[in-house]
């Protein structure tokens, strides 16, 4: 092979090549689970041989991936403090009484057969009014999975639901940062963005609400334990009261006022913390604490940094109060830095570049500029790990081309976000997908299948390409 300074399509595309083929024979060969696990190594390894065969071949400086990787870290960074706070509120939520009191008032409340619904319903109102889906689901999203287990529903659908609603919440709400940086990163405004991101992102959403519902009525859950057992394990446990969700009540003001995402997170965990010793002052000798105040100190210290468990008498119940803190997150954030490296190191090469040009150089029509658009959101979403770097890359390297076809730039940012924002966490080692994979305690290809709004909105995207709905052409 000659040598160059550029990498060509066949070199780029090894590495890629090898890190999938891994996974898939590992999956076929011990399971998701396994995959999963050690997703993190195959990333390392897939980086590596980036690095080799970029060395090799083209002869590329060092510096070109350091700068490759510094953008790259330059996107996903950011999130590692999010991911920090989730585990904490996680942990606070749960020891204060906030998700126990939201599964038992659930339970008495919820139809079974319309859960499915209500939990894909409330996780999109939520995350439209916050803009945020990791913050949904590491809250209520947490909730609806616990009443979920107990009522039966796998694990698959319960997270599906509520992964769905969130997203689409996200997608479609004027405060998600994802939704700003798809219309800024295409110069559309925000709210043309939006309308437009609609026409796909409702049929969607409605086609996931009436699949939830139908299976809710058809669906016969196979409870391994009756809710009513779980009831006065929930009362003997924690003191259940309405007072505990002031906590949440809060957070939802916080929301409200459109404070930071990392700080709103701060501060739940903070009233959680407070809330354990206000409404669950049992817990600290539960977990066998005294109420002096170095034994506090220790205590909170664990509560927030390592796996506490509470014995409740019911093995279903064990499992869902049980927290794993910072300590619990922490093999999400070393998959999230090394999806980072890999994605970097794909920057910095050329590779990638080598790659996407190949694809876009012979498109012309309609159909093959969204379908490419929806192919390449796909592809840098498993390239870099995160969906901002994928946003930002889509809108350069498609944006003259919209231009040159003739094409609005509004029906880009839409397919950047069909194809992207949705599709992220889908992918088990996105930062999107590794991380609500650790919230949910769902693996990623378990949850996959039963995503509808996620599926369906790329699908859509390419549907109303192909028959040209809503798509008008601009002037020369």
């Amino acid at each position: 092979m000659k040598k160059s300074s550029h990498p060509s399509f066949l070199l780029s595309i090894i590495p890629i090549v090898a890190l999938l083929a891994t996974l898939v024979g590992i999956i076929i060969i011990k399971g998701a689970d396994a995959a999963q696990s050690i997703s993190y190594l195959i990333l390392l390894g897939a980086s590596v041989l980036t690095i080799t065969l970029s060395a090799i071949f083209c002869r590329q400086p060092l510096t070109n991936i350091i700068e490759g990787i510094k953008k790259s870290a330059t996107q996903i960074l950011p999130a590692i403090p999010i991911l920090i706070f989730i585990a904490t509120v996680a942990a606070t939520w749960m020891l204060s009484g906030v998700v126990p009191t939201l599964i038992y008032y659930g339970l008495e409340i919820i139809n079974p057969q319309m859960f499915l619904f209500i939990a894909c319903g409330v996780c999109a109102i939520i995350s439209v009014l916050s803009g945020s889906s990791w913050t949904t689901i590491a809250t209520i999203g947490i909730a609806f999975q616990g009443i979920g287990n107990v009522m039966g529903y796998s694990e698959g659908w319960i997270a599906g639901a509520i992964i769905s609603g969130a997203y689409f919440g996200d997608k479609v709400s004027p405060l998600s940062d994802t939704t700003v940086l798809a219309s800024s990163s295409c110069k559309v405004d925000l709210f043309t963005h939006i309308k437009y991101l609609m026409l796909t992102s409702m049929p969607a959403i409605l086609l996931a609400l009436a699949t939830y519902g139908i299976v809710g009525i058809f669906y016969n859950p196979s409870a391994t334990t009756n809710p009513s057992e779980i009831l006065p394990a929930l009362n003997s446990s924690f003191n259940i009261s309405p007072w505990i969700l002031i906590i949440p009540i809060i957070t939802g003001i916080l929301i409200a006022m459109r404070v930071k995402t990392y700080i709103t997170l701060a501060i739940s965990s903070l009233i959680g913390l407070i809330g354990i010793f206000i409404f669950q002052p049992q817990i600290i000798a539960a977990l066998g604490y005294t109420s002096s105040w170095s034994d506090i100190a220790i205590m909170c210290g664990d509560i927030l940094f390592t796996e506490t468990s509470i014995t409740t008498g019911n093995e279903l119940l064990d499992s869902l109060v049980g927290t794993g803190g910072v300590a619990g997150m922490m093999p999400t954030i070393y998959l999230v830095l090394c999806a980072m490296i890999f994605g970097g190191t794909l920057i910095g090469t050329g590779m990638l570049g080598a790659i996407t040009q190949t694809f876009t150089n012979k498109i012309h029509s309609l159909r093959q500029t969204v379908g490419a658009t929806v192919g390449s959101g796909l592809f840098l979403n498993c390239c870099t790990g995160d969906q901002y770097l994928s946003i930002l890359l889509g809108g350069n390297l498609f944006r003259n081309l919209y231009k040159k076809n003739g094409l609005e730039p509004r029906l880009l940012s839409r397919s950047l976000e069909d194809s992207i924002s949705v599709t992220s966490v889908l992918i088990p080692w996105n930062s999107c997908g590794v991380t609500q994979s650790t919230v949910l305690g769902v693996a990623t290809l378990t949850y996959l299948p039963y995503c509808i709004f996620n599926i369906a909105s790329p699908l859509l995207s390419l549907l109303f390409a192909w028959i040209g709905w809503k798509i008008r052409r601009l002037k020369n």
